[in-house]
């Protein structure tokens, strides 16, 4: 089972910094990273800067159309408007079948702001005491955590041509 959890970082560069960490307990075998990508919100920009963060071609990645859709739906769809509410009224339902609800994306756009980053992980195994203690507590961020059904994880994956 995978896990897919959200760390909301009170700085632009927090998110970075978290990610630059586990990278070093995967070396150790602490946690397994199967993907994650960054958000990014500077203060005075408009919108965040997002991108994926993991090789697309390890297995368990899910790929940057994934990425781009769930982002869409989070920081850049409210902005539209109505136009294509629609749109992202089916969207956000489809996101549903992989355990990401609209509370969960509700809850992302209330906190993920301009001056704020978030590191989005898709993870494996995590020995969670020790990946817990690499931390300090001022690089910690907030954890907003939906886990992932085998089931849920498995129609991720098949509709967003990943590797199983």
């Amino acid at each position: 089972m995978s896990t897919l959890t959200v760390w909301k970082f009170s700085t632009a560069e927090g998110a970075d910094s978290a990610l630059n960490k586990l990278r070093e307990l995967q070396k150790q075998q602490l946690i397994q990273v199967l993907d994650a990508a960054v958000v990014s919100w500077p203060t005075g920009r408009k919108r965040p800067k997002t991108y994926q963060a993991m090789d697309t071609v390890g297995a368990g990645a899910l790929g940057g159309a994934f990425w781009g859709m769930l982002f869409g739906l989070i920081f850049f769809v409210p902005l539209l408007g109505v136009v294509v509410g629609a749109a992202a009224g089916a969207l956000s339902g489809k996101f549903t079948d992989y355990g990401i609800n609209d509370d969960f994306i509700k809850e992302l756009q209330t906190k993920v702001t301009e001056g704020t980053s978030a590191l989005f992980l898709l993870t494996g195994q995590v020995t969670v005491d020790k990946v817990e203690a690499a931390f300090t507590p001022e690089e910690k961020g907030e954890l907003i955590q939906s886990n992932l059904t085998t089931e849920q994880e498995a129609k991720l994956r098949d509709d967003f041509g990943a590797e199983v």
